[in-house]
């Protein structure tokens, strides 16, 4: 017993180790910082800079192991998976895969889904719809193929820009072809494992829920919400979640206990589904449009309140708001406060909106109560952050270029 106790223990270490911030969102995808000591009010003169990185085009966010940051982008006709110091932020490694998207609705053509760490490699998945598998230490590529080319999928709106999830030994990626929905593919080969649903793609990334203690994918696709097997792909349940036309569905699903938490903007907006004991079965808790209605940024769950942004970037202004996950009612709202990506450390809320604003705030569901505001960015921060170690990285874009850029905020 103690062998095999060590020996999950081990595995677990290999996938994210304390501090470090693998995925999107975090280790648990749901923008939780975990084993984190916590973030004070920093002063007027903004947080300390560490270093700053030259990027070229994409919006795929930086993740972290140990002392590593990695980073995906596109200069000229390349997407370039690149290695960092953390502390320094000097190259250690890069590869360049070469480029085969042309752009469509966005001029930008760089890679939009943000790699994913695990067991010592680093998955990455270009705007065209290829995927990659390279070693975290050498950059060494161990398997590439063109899985949209493979399924004939189309390109949608803005190239390929769901980051695929790693549950067991498997990658699941929401390619959005025909029988091919989505695919699950070996961690080790890159070879199709399974194949489920003809639901086309979405921008959201794949999350978990936990039911009778197995862990299983949840999704959002371009017009439904389900749940299916890792091990099989093997629907669960699906619900229309979506709309026709010029919409997009961005924001991840969050799940925490029995409960779903669905949001997207577009005349969509936000809905609560409590899921049954087998999975098979929801009900639908509340809805509505004027509730939290998120155009792509993902909400926070803490306290039995959802923290996070309703509105859009591109109509109005959006507000950050605090919702009551019992009864869908707004507790309070910050408006003009900007579409941005929140990420939970302890009992405060980071929050980066899309103008280059940092702000500090208390996770706290009786009033907005802020702690520090700064401009950290001149250009569009509108990538997934990162937060490790006591340390902020995050990535701006102005035209065609980019900077990543490490804030230590200990």
């Amino acid at each position: 017993m103690r062998i095999t106790v060590f020996a999950l223990l081990f595995s677990y270490a290999l996938v994210a180790q304390a501090g470090d911030w693998p995925q999107g969102l975090g280790p648990l995808r749901s923008g939780v910082a975990v084993d984190e000591s916590g973030v004070k009010a920093w002063p007027d003169s903004g947080p300390g800079k560490k270093w700053d990185h030259e990027l070229g085009m994409g919006y795929a966010g930086p993740v972290i192991a140990g002392e590593t940051v990695v980073i995906f982008h596109r200069i000229n006709n390349a997407e370039r998976l690149e290695a960092l110091h953390r502390q320094t932020g000097k190259v250690i490694w890069a590869h360049d895969f070469k480029a085969f998207y042309s752009g469509g609705y966005n001029s930008d053509q760089g890679p939009r889904s943000t790699p994913v760490i695990s067991d010592g490699n680093v998955y990455v998945y270009g705007a065209a719809g290829d995927l990659h598998c390279v070693k975290l230490e050498t950059g060494k590529v161990i398997w590439s193929r063109a899985i949209n080319d493979d399924y004939q999928a189309p390109d949608g709106y803005f190239g390929a820009g769901s980051s695929p999830i790693i549950l067991g030994d498997k990658l699941l990626v929401n390619v959005g072809a025909d029988d091919a929905g989505i695919v699950a593919v070996d961690t080790k080969t890159g070879k199709t494992l399974w194949k489920a649903t003809d639901e086309k793609a979405s921008y959201s990334s794949p999350s978990t829920i936990k039911i009778n203690n197995n862990v299983k994918a949840l999704f959002i696709t371009r017009m439904k919400a389900l749940i299916l097997e890792p091990e099989s792909g093997a629907i669960l349940f699906e619900t229309p979640f979506g709309k026709q036309g010029p919409t997009v569905n961005g924001a991840t699903p969050l799940a925490f206990g029995d409960k779903i938490f669905l949001s997207a903007s577009y005349g969509i907006g936000a809905e609560l589904l409590q899921v049954s004991g087998d999975g098979k079965r929801v009900t639908r808790k509340w809805e509505g449009d004027d509730i939290l209605s998120s155009q792509y940024s993902t909400c926070l769950f803490h306290q039995n309140h959802l923290f996070g942004t309703h509105g859009r970037e591109d109509i109005g202004q959006a507000a950050l708001r605090c919702v009551s996950a019992d009864n869908g009612k707004v507790v309070w709202e910050k408006s003009g406060f900007g579409v941005a990506h929140c990420i939970l450390i302890k009992d405060n809320i980071l929050a980066l909106n899309t103008e280059g604003e940092l702000v500090l705030l208390k996770a706290e569901s009786k009033s907005y109560q802020e702690l520090s505001r700064s401009t950290v960015a001149s250009g569009t921060t509108r990538s997934f952050p990162a937060f490790s170690n006591g340390q902020l990285f995050f990535r701006s874009n102005t035209g065609r270029t980019g900077t990543l850029t490490a804030l230590d905020l200990k």
